[in-house]
């Protein structure tokens, strides 16, 4: 039985951020940090994750610590596990038959869909992209097989041309050239948004962020130019949430620089509690165009 890969096997994936040399191990572990056969250093966090940001670092506004506690004890309440698994078992299908498979996950967060995915991919080196150090502290010990780098999705992204087999995301900013660039010729993105009717009952309360009817096809024509889109399918979630599942749900992701936890106890206060949710998410599958196509 092959063993895991540790997640420094997936430095052969990485070019220096500044220069685009080859990346070289500090020392045993993540946080013992990585360097750049020029000399480049970046340093590891005892949490085990690793900061390529330089220089002005970034314009956007990461995660706060607060939206990933949120978020994390959303997620290991198996609300949205639905989701989860379908991606696994998608991603299992797709690196089927790859010798030495790798994974990117381009907005990692707290690497919950990813641990799922390397649950049943296990020989597969993975890379978790993530703007926010709080999320990546959790995505390093969520998927411990996984190397997480804090980077701008942004900017051109610190791998190699086709470098990876497969790029998960979800809910998550789509460079779609650099995920292109980045992909092995016919290799494959996974993506992950919500659909029309995600959470209309607590909309029905809550102010929250509005969902575009032809979100699904914009998606596709956005990513067209370097993918083709080879299946999109629903993934439906049944929740029944009490009053902190309902404050986490909204606090843990954009609304949270919208409302605040005030806010959303009062909106409740006549609400019949469990309140019946249903989380509705698009899933899609998109292969890397090749040249002339």
């Amino acid at each position: 039985m092959p063993s895991e890969p540790a997640p420094l096997s997936a430095l052969r994936l990485l070019l220096c951020p500044v220069c685009a040399a080859d990346m070289l191990p500090n020392g045993p572990r993540p946080a013992d940090g990585i360097r750049c056969s020029e000399g480049h250093r970046f340093d590891g966090a005892r949490q085990g994750y690793i900061n390529l940001l330089t220089g002005r670092g970034t314009s956007f506004t990461p995660d706060t610590a607060a939206m990933v506690a949120a978020r994390a004890s959303f997620l290991a309440a198996g609300h949205y596990a639905p989701l989860a698994d379908r991606m696994a078992a998608e991603a299992a299908l797709l690196l089927a038959g790859t010798q030495t498979p790798a994974v990117l996950d381009a907005g990692a967060g707290t690497g919950y869909y990813l641990a799922r995915v390397l649950e049943r991919c296990p020989t597969a080196s993975a890379v978790a992209l993530d703007i926010s150090k709080f999320a990546l502290r959790r995505a390093a010990h969520a998927a411990p097989g996984a190397l997480s780098l804090v980077w701008d999705l942004w900017r051109p992204l610190p791998l190699a041309a086709g470098s990876v087999d497969l790029v998960l995301n979800v809910f998550a900013p789509r460079n779609a050239a650099e995920y292109a660039r980045v992909l092995s010729p016919g290799g494959h993105l996974l993506v992950a948004t919500p659909a029309l009717g995600h959470l209309a009952a607590l909309r029905s309360l809550l102010p929250l962020l509005a969902i575009g009817e032809d979100k699904a096809a914009k998606l596709a024509d956005t990513l067209s130019g370097h993918f083709e889109q080879v299946w999109a399918e629903d993934v439906d979630a049944p929740l029944l949430l009490d009053a902190e599942s309902v404050e986490q749900l909204v606090l843990m992701g954009p609304n949270a620089h919208h409302t605040d936890a005030a806010a959303i106890r009062t909106a409740l206060a006549g609400a019949v509690l469990p309140l019946p949710v249903e989380a509705r998410f698009t899933l899609s599958a998109f292969r890397r165009r090749g040249p002339g196509r």
